[in-house]
């Protein structure tokens, strides 16, 4: 976590980039075989099981769309949940609940049902992992794109095609992942269609005359350590 703090430390104060703790944490504390729960608040971790024999692969899919964090939308995402949860007279929108909504209204409303409903989804997603059910994930992901896409507005035309794509080629879900803006999409997928959903994707980027995507399979691995 010291490693974690000191990236954000040179991120938020060097670059300029007012981003929390979970990228980093992930990349210094992630176990193989495992998916990271991580409390941003008070810093705790747990390591969650992940076994799907060979049957599930988790796709990453790069539509070539860069990120484009510093010009100030992600700033204005963190502050206006920020005045949201300050409306409500919460510390943070984590200590709200889904019937504060009718308290708030226009874009404090919509950013603060993202983060609620998001940070549900992932309690209901550690469950599902817990009880070995990992394909009743995938619609967890279409609905935290569709909210991350709706809600908070931080993806863009690519990340749209990459989960729509991935998920007409037989997905069970697919997501944009990282602060948005651009960036990556993962995707949820059975590891006897992985050639389908790679040809649905090529097939709409090169129909709309795009740049064809690139697609990796990864498996959960363990985070950065020092080597020598």
């Amino acid at each position: 976590m010291e490693r974690a703090l000191l990236a954000q430390h040179a991120e938020n104060d060097y670059v300029g980039m007012p981003c929390g703790i979970m990228d980093q944490a992930a990349s210094t504390m992630c176990a193989a075989g495992h998916a990271l729960l991580l409390d941003c608040r008070s810093g705790n971790v747990e390591h969650i099981p992940v076994d799907a024999g060979n049957e599930l692969t988790l796709m990453l899919i790069d539509p070539h769309a860069p990120h484009r964090l510093v010009d100030g939308e992600y700033a204005e995402r963190r502050s206006g949940c920020e005045a949201a949860a300050a409306s409500l007279g919460v510390a943070a929108l984590r200590d709200a609940t889904e019937d504060d909504l009718d308290r708030l209204d226009g874009v404090a409303q919509r950013l603060a049902r993202h983060v609620i409903t998001e940070n549900a989804r992932v309690l209901t997603t550690v469950e599902r992992m817990r009880a070995g059910d990992l394909r009743s994930i995938g619609p967890l992901l279409v609905a935290s794109h569709e909210s991350l896409r709706d809600d908070f507005k931080v993806s863009v035309p690519e990340l749209d095609l990459a989960v729509e794509s991935a998920v007409d080629g037989g997905a069970l879900g697919a997501r944009l992942t990282g602060g948005g803006f651009g960036g990556t999409v993962i995707a949820l997928t059975p590891t006897s269609l992985i050639g389908t959903v790679e040809s649905s994707i090529a097939s709409a980027f090169a129909s709309r005359g795009l740049e064809i995507p690139t697609v990796v399979r990864t498996e959960p691995s363990a985070g950065a350590t020092r080597l020598v």
